[in-house]
Order: structure tokens, then C-alpha cells, then sequence
């Protein structure tokens, strides 16, 4: 298998920005290889002094993040295997949370599961018209818990209920700002792509100790989150190995 197949995460960085880039052939969906890899890429960018803010984004034109991988979800056969399955996106919350340098979120297109928690994690959103979300998790049998707290956080309570609980329904662009998630959105990438320069050339000027502070102070009441996140990964690690999971998955994959 090629590493394309696999999925990727690419990193650059040019003036004090630091770009992070995910990739995977199925929408940018996230197995377990691109989760473990991202995270350890949030925080080395983090530990990096050439780096002052960081940018993250995915692949491709129309789907941000498909979320959890289905391939892999289906392949799981033991409590142990689930858990750390679904520790693969309490790690990348986490490690974007206690990053010392601003996250932003590039969000080019839709948005599942996994995909609204990593754009909820970043500290300041943008996206484009196509960049619809949907907390799909609960359809196949298990529930947005990994993220949920970084949803709620970003969006409140109200509106991640309503995602966790109408889990087919798409939410648009406009709305997920509304409640939000999105600082802006725009009608097309190339202006959401100028916009989000103009904002990382000044934020790279800032002084860092500042920024590094001020991100402290957005997240001080999120400090139990390493201990809250891996209780919300063993709950889906028990439900992915239901009955009703399984055959949920497969009938997904079947329409698929």
C-alpha cells in the first residue's frame, strides 16, 4: 500500500507559519497511523521556535474530514483496540489544546465526527460556503464522546445536542458560524486562503510569550481534559464492539 493510501500528514513552514497538512483518499477520513501522526505534529510545530502560529488543513477541495475511519473501525476486535483507537482523537484535542502557539482551522469543505472535534480544538476558524458539518457517530451506533467536550466547548451545549442527536442531518456553513465554530466563512477557498495570511503575516509579528499566555487563559478550565477525553475514549471503545455498531458500519459501507 502506498503511503497515499495510507493517508499523510506534511508539514511546511515559511515567515513564522507553520502549515499542517492531513491527507487520506476516503475524504480525509482518519485512521489510526494519521491520528498518532498528527498530534505528535501539533507538538513538535509547538516545541519549534521557528514557528509562531500554525495553520492546520487537509487535502483536496470539498471534504475537510470525513472523521473516524471506517475501514478501521470495522476492523476492531477487542476493548483494548477500541479504546486506543479512539484515543487517536483525544490525543490530536489534546495536543492542539496544550500547543503554546495559535491553531488556525482552514476548513475547506464538509466536516464529520472527528472533523468537527478538530476544528472545534483550533483556536480561531475559518471555512468556506462548502464547509457543512454533521455529528454522524450516534447513526452507527456509538456517539461524538472523544469530541463532544471540545464541540460544546467551542459551540455550547445547545448546538453539540443538537448535532449528537440528529446525527444525519447536515448543518451549513452559516450555521455552524452562527453557533460559533466558524470565525468566517467564505464563498470561495482563494478568498478564505487570503484572509487567513493576512491574519497569520500579523499574528507572526506578535509577541509570543503574549500569545502563548492569552491561548493559556482560553483553555484554563479545560485542565482535566487528559483525564475526561480517555474515559470518553473507552466509552466508544466499548460501543464500537457492539452488535449494533458492527452492522451499522457494514451497512454504511455497503451504500458506501
Amino acid at each position: 500500500m502506498s503511503n497515499l493510501e495510507e493517508g499523510h500528514v506534511n508539514t511546511s513552514i515559511e515567515n513564522g507559519v507553520g502549515t499542517i497538512e492531513f491527507g487520506h483518499p476516503k475524504s480525509n477520513s482518519l485512521p489510526g497511523k494519521v491520528l498518532r501522526k498528527l498530534a505528535q505534529t501539533i507538538t513538535d510545530l509547538g516545541a519549534d521556535n521557528a514557528v509562531k502560529v500554525i495553520v492546520l488543513t487537509s487535502a483536496g477541495d470539498r471534504a475537510f474530514c470525513a472523521g473516524a475511519s471506517f475501514d478501521e473501525l470495522i476492523s476492531i476486535q477487542d476493548y483494548p483496540t477500541g479504546k486506543e483507537f479512539f484515543m487517536g482523537f483525544a490525543r490530536v484535542i489534546n495536543a492542539a489544546r496544550k500547543c503554546p502557539k495559535f491553531i488556525i482551522g482552514r476548513v475547506q469543505g464538509k466536516a464529520v465526527g472527528g472533523g468537527v472535534g478538530m476544528a472545534s480544538a483550533v483556536d480561531y476558524c475559518m471555512a468556506t460556503k462548502h464547509a457543512s458539518v454533521k455529528l454522524s457517530e450516534l447513526a452507527i451506533g456509538i456517539g461524538p464522546f472523544v469530541v463532544g467536550p471540545a464541540v460544546e466547548r467551542k459551540m455550547g451545549a445547545s448546538a453539540m445536542s443538537e448535532l449528537a442527536i440528529n446525527a444525519t442531518e447536515w448543518r451549513s456553513a452559516e450555521w455552524a458560524k452562527e453557533k460559533g465554530l466558524y470565525t468566517e466563512v467564505f464563498e470561495s477557498t482563494e478568498e478564505m486562503d487570503s484572509a487567513i495570511s493576512s491574519l497569520t503575516a500579523r499574528l507572526a509579528k506578535n509577541n509570543p510569550e503574549a500569545m502563548q499566555l492569552l491561548k493559556t487563559a482560553f483553555w484554563e478550565s479545560c485542565g482535566d481534559w487528559d483525564t475526561l477525553l480517555e474515559l470518553r475514549a473507552e466509552m466508544s471503545g466499548r460501543l464500537v464492539l457492539s452488535d449494533f455498531t458492527v452492522n451499522a458500519i457494514n451497512a454504511f459501507k455497503q451504500k458506501a
